[in-house]
């Protein structure tokens, strides 16, 4: 992936060593974030960091290699998000959403395609796995949702469309809406997405009227924006599979 033009000097030779060493002792990994999302759609962008995804029981052995090896380490928050620093740069270790619902197992590296990065050889995060974290990214400060019309338009015929549903098995209907927004940004590249396989989730939603609705008052819109449908939760007595309340 080009990505050397947005970066500096000193930015480029942060992330190379770090990842050299990484490389070098077998420590996995996969790249995701910005790195992963130009690899798969050609956008380059600057975020000051690196995102690396590792697997919960990894990641206490990352930080303690790094933290050996100089540099700052950092549990951000023990459910999903540690960072480590060096003249002022920062690297992002990640083994789960702030949600809890995409904890990095064995399986995201059985799908993960082999990349370069700064003449190092990586692998991604794959793109089913990278679309199922943003599909939870729309709250009030942050919306995925271009990321994911971006990476539909430019793999959609290749995803594993089989694998994606099976990520998003729960929360289906999330898929959906984001498959119609993508409809609605690309009429002329609808049928990227394959037909069967909308028909089947417009079948789930029909479906859904011929049931009755939850007996329990609930609310989901936590998986997705713990802010805004905090009040739910807290005053409308509605039950949620998460919030977060700081």
């Amino acid at each position: 992936m080009e990505v050397k033009n947005i970066f500096s000097q000193e930015q480029i030779l942060f992330y190379k060593e770090a990842l050299q060493l990484l490389n070098k002792h077998e420590i996995p990994y996969l790249l995701g974030g910005a790195f992963a999302l130009c690899q798969y759609t050609g956008i380059s962008r600057n975020t000051k960091d690196i995102d690396l995804f590792c697997k919960a029981g990894d990641y206490q052995h990352v930080l303690k290699f790094l933290k050996d090896n100089g540099y700052e380490v950092e549990v951000t928050d023990a459910r999903w998000l540690a960072k480590v620093y060096k003249d002022g740069y920062f690297i992002d270790i990640i083994f789960n959403t702030t949600n809890n619902l995409c904890p990095v197992d064995d399986s995201w590296f059985d799908h993960a395609p082999e990349a370069t990065l700064f003449d190092l050889s990586v692998h991604c995060v794959a793109p089913e796995d990278l679309i199922w974290c943003k599909m939870y990214i729309q709250d009030r400060d942050r919306f995925d949702g271009a990321d994911i019309n971006h990476m539909i338009l430019k793999k959609g015929k290749d995803l594993d469309w089989a694998h994606l549903l099976n990520r998003m098995e729960q929360h289906w209907h999330l898929l959906l809406s984001h498959l119609l927004t993508f409809q609605f940004v690309y009429p002329s590249e609808r049928d990227i997405i394959p037909r069967p396989f909308f028909n089947d989730l417009l079948r789930r939603a029909k479906e859904q009227f011929d049931l009755p609705p939850s007996k329990n008052k609930v609310c989901l819109g936590p998986v997705i924006d713990h802010s805004s449908y905090e009040i739910d939760v807290l005053e409308w007595d509605f039950k949620a599979l998460t919030l977060k309340t700081v």
